[in-house]
């Protein structure tokens, strides 16, 4: 080597590690905390959490929650996190707790808001806007799956967008989504080689709602499934991952690879896709009514700031459904007095008064689900998916009593005959490891845990002669494909029981979903009491009805929300062009 060549070479190296020396000075330098106590607050999933940083010789010595409103099942993830940002002594880059996602993000974005105090900087709380009255081309009511949907379309296509949830972040019900999105003959199925028609998928949704459905809209939704899977891998979702969920005949379900819960993967991306596309969402802006204003619309909206109007040429109500609202609930069905709930705080048809004055049509109100496997007290709902990869249930006695893969109203009923009128879903180590989703249950506390089939049924306080006779026999059904005693299908018994250790968690019926709602077309364009259209007025999701008649099939709702959001969208925009022409 030549010295010249030499000298270049050492000249380089000095280069880059005097480069990185200063990055790393730089990223180790910290702005020093002040000593005391800190308050910070952040939006979680039903409200705000607020908490007291404590701060002693210039480290993050503890913290408390001092005001919250999340689920029981939710709030060891807050201590989690603290106890994170105290070990660390820093609130970057912590870990969130599977299962309670939303949860642990608010908490660590409250401990960054109160860390920037201890800093001397004002928290990303403390600006608020003022309330403006404000136009744009289109208002989107709602940003769950098929508000956020609405916006990315809209937006992504050249409208000015205004998204209004009245909650703190985005997502609604469907953050809690965990199964997955039904859509048929797409472009993942044939990567799987999975074989499905666009036919049998209709015919499953017509059987699985008794066929109260609307032909038009489910044949519809059916055509347009495998399309909006592109369209939402486009945007960035992992949709590699197809199962099988209860009342579908093939494997349909697409969700994140590994069998990983939907809602918390899917709201982000669209949220992001939303945002890129320079759709506005504000949150906490509650909607108190929509009003007609020549051949425009005028929303009025309640913030912290104050009321103020937004004036748009178009509306796309996706305010979800009223499953968090017992009186509405009692008043369609009464005979859902008492029970519990699996939907979010915000899902209270507030939509339904707004729409009275356009005479808009109201159908199937009476039609609201019941999920099967909801824990009890809680609120949290175990997937569907844990019987499609082969968990089975089983009473107090320890026995089987219907076919697991049954429909969620005919599964309810059944749960609903049993002692305690609870039951308990019941799964081996081969189960957990073939789905992503139950770590998150484990994460929570919720499963209980044995060896032994005879030790777990101890545990549950059931006879253990009983279910060790109950497991042995459904193994042999499942061997053979042929469940002779309650007809689960060959194909819906993928898995034996036979790998320890065993698990179970007590489930039971809660209100799930309001199939009814605002009266919709396949544009999505909300129709009157007469059957005309109402111009300018759109709706997607569970606000409206008839897509589900009678019963809602798992992994129809995220199908629903994206496919018909992005109908609005189109929908309002073409509206908006014949505008500009008159």
């Amino acid at each position: 080597m030549t010295k010249k060549k030499f000298l270049l070479i050492m000249a380089a190296f000095l280069i880059v590690f005097t480069a990185a020396l200063c990055v790393c000075c730089k990223a180790s330098k910290r702005i020093p905390l002040k000593d005391g106590e800190w308050t910070g607050k952040a939006e979680g999933r039903n409200g705000p959490i607020e908490l007291v940083l404590s701060v002693k010789n210039g480290k993050i010595s503890g913290a408390r929650i001092v005001s919250e409103s999340e689920t029981d099942f939710a709030k060891p993830a807050e201590e989690t996190v603290i106890a994170q940002a105290v070990k660390l002594n820093r609130v970057d880059g912590l870990d969130s707790v599977s299962g309670a996602t939303i949860t642990s993000k608010a908490t660590m974005e409250a401990l960054a808001n109160a860390m920037l105090k201890a800093q001397g900087k004002a928290d990303n709380t403390s600006s608020a806007k003022t309330a403006e009255d404000v136009s744009c081309d289109i208002a989107v009511i709602g940003a769950g799956g098929a508000g956020l949907s609405a916006a990315t379309e809209a937006a992504g296509k050249g409208a000015k967008v205004i998204v209004l949830e009245k909650m703190g972040i985005a997502g609604g019900n469907t953050n809690a989504a965990t199964g997955g999105l039904n859509a048929s003959e797409t472009s993942v199925q044939k990567s799987l080689g999975i074989a499905d028609t666009n036919e049998q998928y209709y015919q499953d949704t017509m059987k699985g709602g008794y066929n109260l459905n609307d032909p038009e809209l489910v044949r519809n939704m059916v055509d347009t499934s495998a399309e909006t899977v592109d369209w939402l891998i486009s945007l960035g979702a992992d949709l590699g991952d197809v199962g099988k969920m209860a009342g579908s005949t093939n494997r349909r379900t697409h969700r994140p690879k590994g069998g990983s819960a939907i809602g918390i993967h899917l709201v982000p991306v669209l949220q992001t896709a939303a945002e890129k596309a320079s759709a506005e969402i504000r949150f906490n802006s509650k909607v108190t009514d929509i009003a007609r204003n020549g051949s425009r619309f005028a929303v009025s909206v309640s913030s912290g700031a104050g009321d103020y109007t937004v004036n748009a040429k178009a509306v796309i109500i996706a305010t979800g459904g009223f499953g968090a609202n017992s009186d509405m609930v009692v008043q369609y069905k009464p005979d859902l007095a008492g029970f519990g709930t699996t939907n979010h705080k915000g899902a209270t048809g507030d939509a339904f008064e707004w729409v009275k004055k356009f005479n808009a049509t109201l159908v199937q109100m009476e039609q609201i689900q019941t999920h099967p496997t909801v824990v009890p007290g809680n609120g949290v709902m175990i997937t569907e998916a844990v019987r499609g990869n082969g968990a089975v249930m089983v009473n107090r006695e320890g026995k089987r009593f219907n076919n697991e893969m049954a429909t969620r109203d005919i599964m309810s009923a059944a749960i609903l005959r049993q002692t305690g009128k609870t039951s308990f879903l019941l799964f081996d180590q081969g189960i957990r490891e073939s789905l992503k989703a139950i770590e998150g249950y484990a994460r929570q506390g919720l499963l209980t845990q044995a060896d032994t089939i005879a030790g777990l049924a101890e545990k549950l306080g059931i006879p253990a002669a009983a279910l060790e006779e109950t497991i042995i026999s459904y193994n042999k059904i499942q061997a053979s494909g042929n469940d002779t005693e309650f007809g689960r299908a060959g194909s819906d018994m993928p898995r034996a029981i036979s790998t320890a250790p065993y698990y179970a968690v007590e489930v039971g019926p809660a209100v799930h979903h309001t199939m009814g709602g605002i009266k919709i077309n396949t544009d999505a364009e909300v129709i009157d009491t007469s059957g005309k259209v109402i111009s300018g007025l759109f709706a997607a999701g569970e606000v409206t009805g008839g897509v589900h008649g009678g019963n809602r099939l798992g992994g129809n709702a995220v199908a629903d929300i994206t496919i018909y959001g992005k109908i609005a969208a189109d929908s309002a925009l073409s509206y908006i062009n014949t505008l500009a022409q008159e």
